[in-house]
């Protein structure tokens, strides 16, 4: 493959750039891996992608498939800087968060930023390496664009002997996932993989495959035992509110004025690992019996979404593609600037999601769907067209073919 995205900086040795030598910290030796997968842990959507390509290869019974978050294995410096910086930037400075993901999509790979950037990551990231190495695997999956970029290097320089693939895990395409070296890429959607190859990479090394999702995605799922499970009526229209109300105030006040707008309908809301969140939304849930149940974190949201009739969501790749997968329509609520934006523009045009820019027009989007069903019906129907349940399955069957 080639691609204007590869600095011929990259060539040059490490102390070169940094002026310093470094030496690799040990780490324990791990049993070797058929597929090893690797995430970074910058907000949940990576992970959850690695898990679901983790899962459909241990049910597939293709070996041992590993997953490793690779901030478990950099220096605290680089971990900070693509977790604690980057959440506290999207949070509390979204136009920043902007400013910084346009800049870094329009930069020149041989600028200096981008050498040294590049640098201080690979310098970051020898534990990681070392532990790649250990693990011996006969491929590896990327679903995020750092350990992309560092095996890419590896497999130009002839260092990495397994192939390297890359899954995208937005509806978007940053150049930072586009690196020369790498065997091949999953893209999200055929618009994606379009614009994967406008920028230079192989036609026959992309897959469409959608963004992976757990197996159980794709297993059917009966609404009024699912239900029974969360103690909801399964006849009732039911409103999944999810993503902590980004920037439409905090989530039990959210879940509070919906209610107070929407008297016919019953809600699930989703406090995640938020005790906090979890403890109002309680309190909130006391005040509305049999119209609200709150719950935190669950391994199993297929089943929560089950039955649902509309999600209100932040348009992250991963929590819209489970969506997707069960058909549930989605009122978005505000998108962090950059990829959540594209996420949202992709799904709007496909008909499956309307947006919100505040609290009047959530309540609003929400009116306007409960009075008019078919709207809502097609809106399912248009989710359903969209869904890709098999998508982790595919990338196994692709990197570990039978």
């Amino acid at each position: 493959m080639r691609t204007g995205y590869v600095a011929e900086a990259d060539r040059l040795p490490l102390e070169t750039l940094l002026g310093t030598d470094f030496a690799p910290t040990a780490v324990p030796r791990h049993a070797p891996a058929t597929l090893l997968v690797i995430s970074v842990s910058a907000g949940a959507g990576h992970v959850r992608a690695a898990q679901a390509i983790c899962a459909a290869a241990n049910t597939a019974g293709r070996g041992t498939a590993r997953h490793i978050d690779a901030m478990d294995h950099v220096l605290l410096g680089l971990r900070a800087i693509y977790t604690d910086v980057y959440l506290r930037i999207v949070a509390r400075h979204p136009l920043m968060w902007s400013w910084l993901y346009h800049k870094s999509n329009a930069a020149h790979a041989d600028s200096l930023w981008q050498r040294l950037r590049r640098a201080s990551e690979r310098w970051s990231a020898q534990r990681l390496l070392s532990e790649i190495e250990q693990a011996q695997p006969q491929a590896i999956v990327c679903t995020h664009f750092l350990p992309a970029e560092l095996l890419a290097r590896m497999r130009r320089e002839g260092r990495l002997a397994c192939p390297v693939w890359v899954q995208v895990t937005d509806f978007d395409l940053h150049r930072m996932w586009v690196h020369e070296g790498v065997d091949g890429y999953f893209a999200a959607s055929e618009e994606i993989a379009y614009r994967m190859r406008a920028a230079g990479m192989a036609a026959d090394a992309i897959r469409v495959t959608g963004i992976p999702v757990m197996p159980a995605f794709a297993q059917p799922l009966e609404r009024a035992a699912c239900a029974a499970e969360l103690g909801i009526d399964a006849r009732r229209t039911t409103v999944l509110l999810m993503g902590g109300g980004a920037g439409l105030g905090r989530l039990d006040e959210t879940a509070e004025r919906l209610l107070q707008a929407a008297p016919e309908i019953q809600m699930i809301a989703l406090a995640g690992r938020n005790a906090d969140v979890l403890a109002a939304l309680r309190r909130l849930a006391a005040r509305h019996p049999k119209r609200l149940v709150a719950l935190g974190y669950t391994e199993h949201v297929e089943r929560v979404m089950a039955c649902s009739d509309l999600a209100i969501t932040k348009p992250g790749g991963l929590s819209t593609s489970e969506c997707l997968a069960m058909g549930l329509p989605m009122i978005l609520t505000q998108p962090i600037p950059g990829q959540e934006e594209r996420n949202a523009d992709y799904l709007l045009e496909q008909g499956a999601a309307l947006k919100t820019c505040d609290m009047a027009a959530l309540e609003f989007r929400l009116r306007q769907l409960l009075g008019h069903p078919a709207q809502l019906a097609e809106m399912r129907k248009r989710a359903l067209s969209l869904a890709r349940v098999h998508a982790a399955r595919e990338v196994v069957d692709t990197v570990l073919p039978s």
